[in-house]
């Protein structure tokens, strides 16, 4: 099953939900029935009266007699017998934690599906503005719609390069428009629409699986270095990062390995005073290998789980700029094995095209290993991770969705191109 198919089941359920829903209200009571319950209860009513009223016979005096008898003996017994009422209130405590038991386990179900309706809400927020633009011009678009005009589909290829899906994947998505219009699979509007909408969504799924993995030391200190050029939300990024991580109980610490630009430094204390993480950095202008070895020997010291490096995002010396990362890779190297786990370049989405120039140059640098999309929801282009996975081949592991400290996810493709395409998934299922 492709992405396309696995995002149409999920927003046709949400509809088959609010229909059922539909169907569940109450319906108003005639007052023919309310008449007719009235006097049943009436019967009823009588019936018990009667029962009430009637005098206990003289057998059931003696039976009452009887009882009440046998229970001031059993009275004057438990006085002196209490351990046994300590085994029966043991197996009442007993059961009633048994009885419990299911309870919790349904409780934590819920509170994990709760966090993930959640999440994919904030995906569907975050990607508001990319989604409402771009839905508004396809169908401006597609109004126009002639499945033999040419002027359609090179009108379609400026769209999505203008909405920064790049020159690869748009050439992709054309070639399969113009291959489904002559085999006669698009003959209107709406099936424009449909196959359009189905050949993005699987080409993110294409691009981005399903599960991207997130390399970390299972036994030990993790560390992950941040590559980026200056302005793209860097600092900010390791500092969300670093409060979700000391949330889920680790010891975090930061190094200040950009030791060039001013106020950086300063910055990052500011961002580790406000989480809780301890920062090691030296005096502007010093060296950032020495920096990020200071780092490593005090996060080993301190038993940290997890060691963040912020580094310097200088472009204009790319040879410079590559000779630095690879010194600071070789002395993480050498103190713990394996090291970096991850490199994570910060891109910015706004800046569209630019982001992924930067991206080929930090990839011919150094060897990234993820994307981090920062600023997802003040774009109104969404077409950036297609660009990225198609011509890169660098998964996105993070997109930053908001401002606030929570509004840093890990990428979930399915997530993210239900909230870029659930306006338009509404007009084609």
């Amino acid at each position: 099953m492709g992405l396309f198919d696995k995002i149409k089941s999920i927003f046709t359920s949400e509809e088959q939900e609010k229909k059922s829903e539909e169907q569940d209200t109450p319906t108003e009571v005639s007052e023919s029935d309310d008449a007719t319950n009235d006097s049943d209860l009436e019967t009823i009513e009588t019936i018990d009266q009667e029962k009430v009223e009637e005098p206990f016979s003289k057998e059931e005096v003696k039976s009452l007699e009887d009882e009440v008898a046998v229970t001031s003996d059993e009275t004057v017994k438990q006085v002196d017998k209490p351990e046994v009422e300590d085994l029966h209130s043991s197996e009442e405590s007993d059961t009633a934690e048994t009885s419990d038991e299911p309870q919790r386990k349904t409780q934590t179900f819920s509170e994990v599906e709760a966090s993930a309706r959640a999440e994919a809400e904030q995906y569907k927020e975050g990607l508001k503005k990319s989604r409402r633009s771009f839905t508004r011009r396809l169908n401006e678009l597609f109004s126009n719609f002639r499945y033999e005009d040419e002027e359609f589909f090179e009108e379609l290829e400026d769209l999505l390069i203008e909405s920064d899906v790049g020159f690869e994947a748009t050439m992709y998505i054309s070639e399969v428009m113009r291959y489904e219009a002559k085999v006669e699979n698009i003959r209107s509007m709406k099936d424009a629409e449909r196959v359009l909408v189905r050949t993005m969504v699987d080409l993110y799924g294409d691009t981005n699986p399903d599960y991207v993995e997130f390399n970390e030391n299972p036994t030990g200190l993790t560390v992950l270095l941040f590559v980026g050029v200056n302005g793209v939300g860097k600092t900010t990024t390791i500092a969300k990062m670093a409060h979700q991580y000391i949330k889920a109980g680790k010891k975090v610490m930061l190094a200040a390995g950009d030791t060039f630009r001013a106020g950086a430094i300063e910055q990052l204390h500011v961002w580790g005073e406000r989480v809780g993480a301890e920062v090691i950095s030296s005096q502007q202008g010093g060296d950032p290998a020495a920096v990020v070895y200071d780092g490593l020997e005090q996060a080993k010291k301190n038993r940290a789980d997890v060691l963040m490096i912020d580094t310097a995002g200088r472009l204009q010396n790319k040879k410079n700029l590559m000779n630095e990362l690879e010194k600071m890779k070789r002395v993480v190297s050498r103190e713990v094995p394996d090291a970096p786990h991850e490199t994570l370049l910060v891109l910015d989405a706004t800046t569209g095209q630019n982001a992924l120039n930067q991206a080929k140059i930090f990839k011919d640098t150094t060897d990234v290993t993820g994307i981090v999309l920062t600023k997802m929801d003040g774009t109104a282009k969404g077409g950036i991770v297609l660009a990225i996975g198609k011509e890169l081949g660098i998964p996105v592991k993070f997109v930053g969705l908001g401002e606030t400290m929570e509004d840093l996810h890990k990428f979930d493709t399915e997530k993210f191109a239900y909230g870029l395409f659930r306006d338009l998934l509404e007009q084609t299922v």
